[in-house]
């Protein structure tokens, strides 16, 4: 079901950014914002996290300047509430090839 409204949101997003066109071109930067989760396999606190999500390799994320970290009850914590081995959901800005963190939250097991 998941993978069904993918596609749709897929292609519906799609077809609004080709009728959203101009005919002249500008030189710009795509960024694109969403989430992932998995298990932290290695965490640096201000620098790098690395989750472990299940789908083969682990996946690499930079920290932005303004993380915010967020226990599972959604209350703002600090980053030595993180650890090693936590399931957690990050939200990340795709710039260019790196993936920037600015939320990282605690999922409760």
């Amino acid at each position: 079901m998941k993978i069904f409204l993918a596609i749709i949101c897929a292609t519906a997003l799609s077809i609004a950014i080709a009728q959203s066109q101009t005919s002249t071109r500008e030189t710009t930067t795509t960024t694109t914002t969403t989430e992932n989760t998995g298990v932290i396999t290695e965490f640096t606190p201000g620098a790098t996290i690395v989750l472990s999500t299940g789908t083969g390799e682990p996946v690499h994320y930079k920290f932005s300047k303004d993380v915010t970290y967020v226990n599972a009850k959604g209350k703002e914590i600090t980053a030595s509430k993180i650890r090693k081995d936590r399931k957690v959901r990050v939200h990340y800005i795709k710039d260019g090839n790196d993936m920037v963190v600015d939320k990282v939250t605690v999922v409760k097991d």
